[in-house]
């Protein structure tokens, strides 16, 4: 497993590392709000944008999400998509569950309640398309 470093700002921490079953683990915590997003965004994108891969987004520690995370949630994803990968959330607290479920973010991202689940969920994904 290849772990790279972790970026931390003051409102976001951002690390990624690839499983062994090939799907890319990005773990993000702290407030995805505007100041956070500014912190990770580009990383964030250079990770799970820019190439095919199976990238599931470890967002248990997040305990803000506003409309901007949720544009960069929505925007990585589809780029990921149009490359023929697929992004799958995992473990919102309740709040940014709540969030994610008003905005319809779930019928483009699905949400899993761990890794193991959502690495079958990207795995099953990737065999169906």
């Amino acid at each position: 497993m290849r772990c790279n470093p972790v970026t931390r700002g003051l409102l976001m921490e951002l690390r990624s590392e690839e499983m062994p079953n090939g799907v890319k683990l990005v773990t993000l915590a702290g407030r995805f709000d505007i100041a956070g997003t500014q912190e990770i965004d580009q990383r964030f994108t250079a990770i799970t944008a820019t190439t095919k891969a199976l990238v599931a987004v470890d967002v248990s520690a997040v305990s803000f999400l506003a409309s901007i995370g949720i544009r960069t949630l929505v925007s990585s994803a589809r780029a990921l998509a149009n490359r023929g990968g697929a992004m799958a959330l995992i473990g919102p607290q309740p709040l940014v569950e709540q969030t994610l479920l008003a905005a319809g973010i779930d019928s483009i991202i699905p949400i899993y309640p761990n890794l193991d689940e959502a690495g079958r969920g990207l795995q099953a994904s990737a065999t169906t398309h």
